[in-house]
C-alpha cells in the first residue's frame, strides 16, 4: 500500500532525532491533534485514523481511507535549584524536542478496517551538562511505537486490535565526585506489546469506549545499574518496562456539541525499572469539548493525573539518593494541563488541525543532606525541582 510505505519512511526518519519530555509521567497525555486539543480524551469519540494510536477499536467508525501526518514540538521547562556540592541554579538544556506521528486508516469492507500508528509516545530527559555543582547530569529516553491495526465493527459496536513493535533508548550520564564521567552512551531495545480496544453505541449520539495497552519491558544494558553504582546503590537492573494502561471513556452529541470524559490508570507501581524508584500507579481525568462547524472544529480540553513519583523517607542515605535520581534525572512532575485547538478544511480531501497543550508549574523539594555528607558537603542541603510545559502540536489530514 502507497500510503503505509510513505509512512514507514517518514517514520524511520524520525525515530533517529525524537527525543522528549512527557506528561502523565514520562507519556503523552494524547496522542494526535483532535485528542491533544481535548484534555488527551479518545477512549470513546471518533477522531478519525488518529484513533489508531488511542483506541483501535474506534477504528470500526471510519470511512474510506484516511491519511494523517504530524507532530508535536515540545518545550519542557525545568529548573533545579540544590545545594548538594555548592550552591546553583539551572536550567536544563533540554527544551525543545520533536515528537512525530503517523496515522492512517482504510476500510477493507463493509465490517473490517485497517490501520496503522506509527509515533513518538513516551520520554524524558534533562540536560544539566553546564553545571558541575549538578554533577552535569544528563538523562535522555526516547520511545517510538509501530502499530499495525486490525478493526471490526458491526452497527452498534467494534472492536480492535494491534500488536505493538516498540524502539526505545536510554542515556543516563553524569560526573561524579572525582569528575569522572559515570555512563556508557546511549543503549536501545526493542520490545513487543500489543493494544486492544472497543466501542459500544448505547443510543445514536451516546459511545462508551474502553481499550488496553499492554506493559512492554525494555533493557537498557549498563544504564540505570551504572548510573546507580556511582552513588553506591545496589539491587537495581538495567530492565525499564513502559508500564501497561487502561482507559474508559464516554462521548456524547448535542448538536454541533461533543464533550467526551476519560479516565486512565497507568501502573507504573508494577513495571519494571519505575518500582525500583518508588514510581506508584497513576489515575488520570481528562475532560473535552467540541464544536463543528461547517468545514472546521474547535475544541478545549482539561487533564489532571496526580504525581506518580513518591518520595521515600529521608531517613537514610539510599532512601535519599533514589529521592535525587527522581528528582535531577526524571523530574515527571508536572500534573494539570489546559489545553484547546481546532481545524480547518483547506481543500475537499485535506485539513490542517492543531492544538495547544499547557501544563503549569509544580515543584518539588527532596532532603539530600546525607548524600551531600557523604561527598563531604552540607549535611542540610536539598534539592528543588521546578517544572511546566508547553507543547504545539500540528496535523495534516488527507480523506480518500
Amino acid at each position: 500500500m502507497k500510503m503505509t510505505r510513505i509512512a514507514l519512511a517518514i517514520a524511520a526518519t524520525a525515530v533517529v532525532s525524537t527525543p522528549a519530555l512527557a506528561t502523565n509521567g514520562d507519556s503523552l497525555i494524547g496522542l494526535g491533534a483532535h485528542s491533544r486539543a481535548m484534555g488527551g480524551t479518545g477512549a470513546a469519540m471518533f477522531m478519525g485514523s488518529e484513533n489508531a494510536l488511542t483506541n483501535p477499536g474506534l477504528l470500526g467508525k471510519s470511512q474510506g481511507t484516511e491519511f494523517a501526518i504530524g507532530g508535536t514540538l515540545f518545550k519542557p521547562d525545568v529548573k533545579a535549584e540544590a545545594n548538594i556540592s555548592g550552591a546553583t541554579s539551572s536550567k536544563s538544556g533540554n527544551d525543545t524536542n520533536i515528537i512525530p506521528e503517523v496515522s492512517l486508516s482504510t476500510r477493507l469492507s463493509n465490517n473490517l478496517t485497517f490501520g496503522l500508528g506509527i509515533f513518538g509516545s513516551a520520554g524524558m530527559g534533562v540536560d544539566y551538562q553546564d553545571d558541575p555543582k549538578l554533577f552535569r547530569a544528563y538523562s535522555n529516553l526516547q520511545l517510538m511505537k509501530f502499530a499495525p491495526t486490525l478493526a471490526y465493527n458491526t452497527d452498534k459496536f467494534g472492536i480492535g486490535f494491534a500488536p505493538v513493535i516498540q524502539y526505545g533508548a536510554l542515556d543516563i550520564n553524569y560526573k561524579n565526585s572525582t569528575n569522572a564521567t559515570v555512563g556508557n552512551g546511549m543503549s536501545s531495545d526493542l520490545g513487543m506489546g500489543y493494544n486492544l480496544g472497543g466501542y459500544f453505541d448505547i443510543m445514536q449520539n451516546l459511545t462508551v469506549g474502553i481499550s488496553y495497552q499492554s506493559a512492554i519491558d525494555m533493557k537498557y544494558k549498563n544504564q540505570i545499574t551504572t548510573a546507580a553504582s556511582g552513588f553506591s546503590l545496589t539491587g537495581f537492573t538495567d530492565h525499564l518496562e513502559q508500564p501497561a494502561e487502561i482507559k474508559a471513556g464516554v462521548a456524547y452529541g448535542m448538536g454541533n456539541y461533543t464533550i467526551t470524559a476519560d479516565y486512565k490508570q497507568i501502573a507504573w507501581g508494577s513495571a519494571k525499572g519505575y518500582k525500583d524508584f518508588n514510581w506508584k500507579d497513576q489515575n488520570v481525568f481528562a475532560l473535552g469539548g467540541k464544536y463543528q462547524g461547517q468545514g472546521y472544529w474547535a475544541g478545549v480540553g482539561f487533564n489532571y493525573g496526580d504525581d506518580p513519583i513518591k518520595k521515600l523517607s529521608e531517613t537514610s542515605y539510599r532512601n535519599e539518593a533514589v529521592n535525587m535520581f527522581n528528582n535531577v534525572f526524571f523530574p515527571g512532575i508536572v500534573t494539570s494541563h489546559v489545553t484547546f485547538g481546532g481545524g480547518v478544511k483547506v481543500t475537499k480531501n485535506m485539513a490542517i488541525d492543531g492544538a495547544i497543550v499547557y501544563a503549569p508549574e509544580v515543584n518539588k523539594t527532596i532532603q539530600t543532606g546525607q548524600v551531600s555528607g557523604a561527598l563531604g558537603g552540607s549535611t542540610t542541603s536539598y534539592e528543588k525541582t521546578t517544572h511546566s510545559q508547553i507543547g504545539y502540536t500540528v496535523s495534516l489530514r488527507m480523506n480518500f
